[in-house]
């Protein structure tokens, strides 16, 4: 029988012996839980066991956060997320033109220029121009570049803000600014 256990090596000992620590925490916090609902009180050797395993949980998370980010991070850096975009407007291009056409045609700032003749080819003049350009924009290795490093350098802030625990110091979100009355606002739908 502890033949298998003296065949590991010191990474599978130390593995097995976290696996066995945190399964019993879990079991042990579930136990308790279970007794609690039940109208027993927690056993001190549950109580002890679901503090280690927060404590376990405590000392795993920011590491673990860290490894996934990284791994975010080697994906992230290579995507050509311009070329996606541009394929996704080539793909919509009728609908993001009848789009383009419908909105202008509802904004009410446009009521006395859509009475001019030709207004419906001059929106659709435009709205095709703007979407060639924006698509000649997104295919452009420059482009991809700049979408790339605003990417990489995001990236390397919350690297680093992550590694330096800058974000506990700032506990929640503060909430967005308000919206200036003067901005445009949507429309309902």
């Amino acid at each position: 029988m502890a033949q298998w256990l003296e065949d590991l090596s010191t990474l599978e000992v130390l593995l097995l012996v976290l696996g066995i620590v945190v399964g019993g925490s879990i079991a042990s916090a579930l136990a308790g839980a279970v007794l609690v609902r039940l109208g027993m009180r927690r056993p001190w050797v549950v109580r002890r066991a679901s503090r280690l395993a927060y404590r376990l949980l405590e000392l795993v998370k920011r590491p673990l956060t860290i490894v996934v980010l990284d791994e975010v991070v080697a994906v992230i850096r290579t995507g050509h997320y311009t070329k996606n975009i541009s394929d996704a407007l080539l793909e919509n291009h009728d609908e993001l033109k009848a789009m383009v056409a419908e909105k202008v045609s509802a904004d009410p700032n446009v009521r006395l220029v859509s009475k001019l003749p030709g207004y419906d080819t001059v929106v659709s003049e435009v709205s095709e121009t703007v979407l060639r350009v924006i698509v000649d924009m997104l295919s452009d290795p420059r482009m991809d570049e700049l979408v790339s490093d605003l990417l990489r350098n995001n990236l390397e802030q919350i690297r680093v803000a992550v590694r330096q625990r800058e974000h506990e110091a700032h506990g929640d979100m503060e909430p967005p600014d308000p919206v200036p009355a003067d901005a445009p606002r949507a429309r309902a739908r």
